[in-house]
């Protein structure tokens, strides 16, 4: 198997950069090989230390936290995974949004609902645990998604988890939180409408598509199952970014059988141990893209999961422009990767 002295980043036949388009949203990256760094070099980033002190997950009704809306307890009555609302949400009350006004500027009262989903050990990160933990924890994903997607407030629903205080942890006690709004954000909206732009020109699913060419080309293929695939994306915002899509069409996560939630928990399991091993446990980000829940129909989506480690800041450049860039190839990133899974 490759080591990281032998994997070597080749630098464009073109110049020592590309630019490379999203697919989906049209958005522009930079891939940047003339600046390129060796794969293993990327462990160095140094994290800010986990304070696993006072921790307000441990023990929730000590702490204060609100009664539990969802438990889930293992044959001695402990729990192992347990949901309830945010101490501090950015949207509550769970009302029909007000229109507030102010000049020419708009605004809403920001109603809906924000809710933490803790696994029960303080340290263990989801990298660190077993198949079957991850897969509760997309019960308790489907399970309050189903719970959330018919309030009068909501018409997105957005499941994601930070790892690190510089991912945005403030928290250092592994979980997840889910937001359900009352709007649409921007993002989502380019994925759905380029996702729809293509269906319609090609009567074939975008999402379909990238996953068919990337298990064929297996350059950027980081691990695959029957249900998904997990790769580098083309044009990566950043460097070791890796995206889970599954390979039935289907643009709604709530609809996920029982079957795909263990095969999706195995490829999370495999993908975050691997970006463990192979970048020094860094902070990182994911979240599940899925199509909102507004009562319309959006054939050509397909949810999906991105996950962005940290291992650069943003600059002047991706600060001024909104393009970002990566100093290592997808396609050798994802090689990496593939090689330190299989230790």
């Amino acid at each position: 198997m490759p080591t990281p002295e032998n994997i070597i980043v080749k630098k464009s036949s073109v110049s020592g950069s590309e630019l490379r388009q999203d697919i989906v949203t049209g958005d522009w990256v930079v891939i940047a090989t003339g600046r390129a760094k060796r794969p293993d070099e990327f462990g160095e980033f140094q994290r800010i230390a986990p304070d696993y002190a006072n921790d307000p997950f441990e023990n929730p009704e000590e702490t204060g936290q609100s009664k539990d809306i969802l438990i889930y307890r293992r044959d001695d009555g402990d729990w192992s995974l347990r949901v309830f609302p945010n101490k501090y949400p950015a949207f509550s009350g769970g009302r029909v949004p007000r229109q507030i006004s102010e000049g020419p500027y708009t605004a809403l009262s920001a109603a809906g609902y924000h809710e933490v989903v803790v696994t029960r050990d303080p340290v263990r990160s989801l990298a660190l645990l077993d198949v079957w933990q991850i897969a509760e924890v997309f019960d308790a994903y489907q399970e309050r998604y189903l719970a959330l997607m018919n309030k009068k407030s909501v018409n997105y629903i957005q499941i994601f988890h930070n790892h690190g205080k510089e991912a945005g942890a403030s928290v250092a006690h592994p979980h997840s939180q889910i937001l359900a709004i009352p709007v649409v954000s921007p993002y989502i909206d380019l994925e759905l409408s380029g996702a729809g732009r293509y269906y319609k020109s090609t009567k074939r699913r975008v999402y379909t598509v990238m996953a068919e060419y990337e298990s064929e080309n297996k350059k950027r293929v980081v691990f695959e199952n029957e249900h998904f695939i997990a790769f580098c994306p083309f044009a990566s915002r950043a460097a070791f970014e890796v995206w889970i899509v599954g390979k039935r069409a289907n643009p709604y996560f709530e609809r996920i059988t029982e079957e795909e939630k263990f095969a999706v928990a195995e490829a999370m399991q495999k993908v975050l141990l691997s970006i463990y091993q192979a970048l020094n446990d860094p902070p990182y980000n994911f979240y599940i893209h899925t199509a909102p829940c507004d009562g319309q129909d959006y054939p050509g989506y397909q949810w999906h999961i991105e996950m962005l480690p940290h291992t650069a800041v943003w600059a002047g450049f991706e600060l001024s422009t909104g393009i970002e860039i990566s100093t290592i190839q997808p396609e050798v990133a994802a090689e990496y990767l593939r090689s330190r899974g299989e230790e």
